[in-house]
């Protein structure tokens, strides 16, 4: 189950309906910590800015690589981009570091991982031209087709 805080670490839906006292604030998502030869645990956590949606993982870090954030969604798009943050979270785990050029998570849907202030922000490929807010909403409209309803 995926949930957002709203600043006060209160359990939040995406559409603001509390969560059931069972639910979790973030989605979570196993990660093979080689070092350790141990599952571990990436989330990935939300909360409503001003300017939108805010998405980040959690957990990446604990094996010294950088994190994942992706700042100004629409709220509609909140599980669809926790979607893709987890499968981002989880190339980047795998390959032990930030991927060199685009990631490829479908055919035709790519991803740039540019550095952020101590993070990286899931980004258009190279040498995309559109709005950016166009573009987040047609990848989740690609890799889950069913969103379009």
């Amino acid at each position: 189950m995926i949930g957002f805080t709203d600043g006060d670490d209160r359990p939040r839906s995406v559409v603001g309906r509390p969560l059931p006292d069972e639910g979790r604030r973030s989605r979570t998502v196993g990660a093979m910590d080689e070092r350790a030869g141990t599952l571990g645990e990436v989330r990935v956590v939300g909360a409503e800015r001003p300017d939108g949606l805010e998405l980040r993982t959690r957990g990446l870090a604990s094996r010294g690589l950088p994190e994942l954030r992706v700042r100004g969604l629409a709220p509609y798009l909140g599980q669809g981009w926790a979607r893709i943050l987890a499968a981002l979270a989880g190339r980047v785990a795998a390959s032990g570091g930030p991927p060199s050029g685009d990631v490829e998570l479908a055919p035709d849907v790519a991803f740039s991982l540019a550095p952020g202030e101590g993070h990286l922000v899931p980004g258009p490929p190279d040498g995309f031209t559109g709005r950016v807010d166009e573009w987040r909403r047609e990848v989740v409209f690609r890799l889950f087709p069913s969103a379009r309803s």
